[in-house]
């Protein structure tokens, strides 16, 4: 995935217990997550982390910027995909724009 011009790589989740785990207990990390849920926690994490909230068309809907840990982002409507990203990762990205996945 390309985020501000910068090559980040990006695994995805699809069974239930490693999207459940996501990045919990993960200490240093510097790749991305996607995962098919339109709501997430931070609980059991040791770092901040950039979310990325889009459609099914990676159109981003909502962005969330060195989100601490301990904290629920709660269920969004025409939430599709939540990218997990580490910190410091988001800086250009804005609302409305698209997500290249290829």
């Amino acid at each position: 995935m390309l985020i501000n011009n910068k090559l980040i790589e990006i695994k995805t989740y699809t069974n239930h217990f490693n999207k459940f785990k996501g990045l919990m207990f993960v200490k240093d990390f510097d790749y991305g997550l996607k995962l098919r849920c339109n709501g997430i926690h931070t609980f059991f994490m040791f770092q901040n982390i950039d979310v990325v909230l889009t459609d099914k068309n990676n159109n981003v809907l909502f962005i969330y910027k060195n989100l601490k840990r301990n904290r629920i982002l709660w269920p969004k409507k025409n939430v599709y995909y939540t990218y997990e990203l580490p910190a410091g990762t988001i800086t250009d990205l804005e609302i409305n724009s698209q997500i290249k996945t290829s």
